[in-house]
């Protein structure tokens, strides 16, 4: 073979091999890295699979690898396939932005606008832009309060298909902030709201409704859907108000349920090992029921009654058939079961508990391992298990720590020295924590049974989504933009 043809096919062969790894790069089903995939990370654990070094000082500035605007919003980023998506409120909040970044440089990728139409009441410090997107690599499931559950090719942005949720109803109008989940081929989506809380299962490649199971006994909550496999099965297990429940993937059914939980969840489980663990906090002890919170809230005279004028306009209709005696006012008895299950009259309380998974029926006397109520945790922030530890932060910098064992203390109620809010659920990597308050500070904890403080670190903006780890980089989602931050 002459040199010239030698030359030739080898520049081809180079070239050949530039092409596909440029493609593979741009999200190809053999593109390497790790992912994030949906609300923290695979199954909702908050830790990275990485053994990437992870930074510990940093700011807004220093480490910072790349940052775009997003618009503003809550949700959380997520990594797949060398790609980071988000979403944000866009054109003074007529539209919401989905976007895709290339993950190591930052660099635009796509992005959607969808017109959203007549937006619903919202509490700080929650935004329209509020459900974290999900992605099984090749799609991106995004919900949206108006618009229902939508999904874009990955690569591409192009829409794929529009599956219709209810719009949700909050009694005390915290708004919208579910976010989906994807398993088995099926996007899960659990919106526990006040009017019809139900139990969603769409078909990924299509959007066909798979299955849906209505929960009416749950009062609005928050809970991201984590998979169990226990004793030779797979759950679907969501936390809601008094019972942690398992369903059954293929279609929908309530295999089991633990009925030890509290009257209002934001906080959703961790599953390690056949095991959840969950903590959580509904204000007042375990007799106040429903009806006192809407009486604080809802009852503007305070008269210990509820008119209907006083009840948002999408419960009139059950204000109608709660109010026995006709008289246009819910007191008493009628309060009680107005809007809440006589099924599930459940209180506030705390509880940070590991429930074994893998059940039948009642589990609440077999397969509950250890169950503390004497804790202070958070009504928002889910807890992160990482080593042997259960860690949990709350509003003011609080923190207490947990062996999973038993339950045993590490160390309880001790500040880490960042006062304020906290929303973002902790995250862990390379043997850290790291905690990120409203105030846009993120304290970086080692991880241990002693409470160690390695950094406080300044974001410069808000912080209330909880940050993704892949492949060495932290993606923080500040109230308006994104930043990548690096060691290298």
């Amino acid at each position: 073979m002459s040199e010239r043809v030698f030359g030739w096919r080898v520049s081809a062969c180079v070239a050949s091999l530039a092409l596909f790894l440029a493609w593979a790069g741009a999200g190809s089903p053999w593109a390497r890295g790790e992912d994030w995939p949906q609300f923290r990370g695979v199954n909702s654990s908050g830790v990275t699979t990485s053994s990437a070094r992870l930074p510990v000082e940093f700011s807004f500035e220093h480490k910072m690898r790349w940052q775009a605007p997003l618009g503003d919003g809550v949700s959380c980023p997520i990594v797949s396939r060398g790609r980071v998506f988000a979403t944000g409120m866009a054109d003074e909040l007529r539209k919401l932005a989905v976007m895709a970044f290339d993950a190591a440089d930052g660099a635009p990728l796509w992005r959607r606008e969808f017109e959203v139409g007549k937006l619903p009441r919202i509490t700080p410090p929650n935004s329209h832009a509020s459900s974290t997107p999900a992605t099984d690599g090749e799609r991106v499931f995004v919900y949206f309060s108006t618009l229902g559950l939508v999904a874009l090719d990955a690569r591409s942005g192009d829409h794929l298909w529009t599956a219709p949720v209810q719009q949700p109803a909050y009694l005390m109008d915290w708004g919208a902030a579910s976010s989906p989940i994807v398993h088995d081929g099926k996007v899960i989506f659990c919106q526990d709201d006040d009017l019809a809380p139900t139990l969603y299962a769409f078909d990924a490649k299509t959007g066909k409704l798979a299955w849906k199971t209505e929960r009416p006994d749950m009062l609005a909550g928050y809970a991201v859907p984590v998979i169990c496999v226990a004793n030779g099965q797979t759950d679907i297990v969501v936390s809601g108000s008094g019972k942690l429940k398992g369903y059954n993937p293929a279609d929908g059914t309530e295999r089991w349920t633990c009925n030890t939980l509290i009257r209002t969840m934001m906080t959703s489980p961790v599953v390690r090992d056949g095991i959840i663990y969950i903590s959580c906090q509904s204000y007042g002890d375990e007799k106040r029921t429903l009806k006192f919170a809407l009486l604080e809230w809802l009852d503007t005279n305070q008269d210990g009654e509820l008119a209907k004028d006083e009840v948002p306009k999408e419960f009139h209709k059950r204000f109608v058939v709660s109010d026995k005696d006709g008289d246009g006012i819910l007191k008493g008895a009628e309060l009680d079961t107005a809007f809440q299950s006589p099924q599930n009259m459940v209180g506030g309380g705390t509880t940070i508990q590991a429930v074994r998974g893998g059940g039948q029926g009642d589990v609440t006397s077999t397969h509950l391992l250890w169950n503390l109520k004497n804790t202070s945790p958070s009504n928002m922030v889910s807890p992160v298990v990482v080593g042997q530890q259960l860690f949990i932060v709350k509003r003011g910098g609080i923190s207490s720590s947990f062996d999973i064992t038993k339950g045993d203390t590490l160390w309880k109620m001790s500040r880490i020295g960042n006062l304020g809010d906290y929303y973002s659920s902790p995250i862990a990597g390379d043997g850290k924590i790291y905690v990120t308050g409203e105030n846009g500070f993120i304290t970086v904890l080692a991880q241990g049974e002693k409470l160690e403080v390695l950094a406080r670190n300044d974001m410069g903006e808000p912080c209330v989504a909880t940050p993704a780890i892949a492949d060495g980089r932290l993606y923080i989602r500040t109230r308006e933009k994104l930043f990548c931050i690096s060691e290298q």
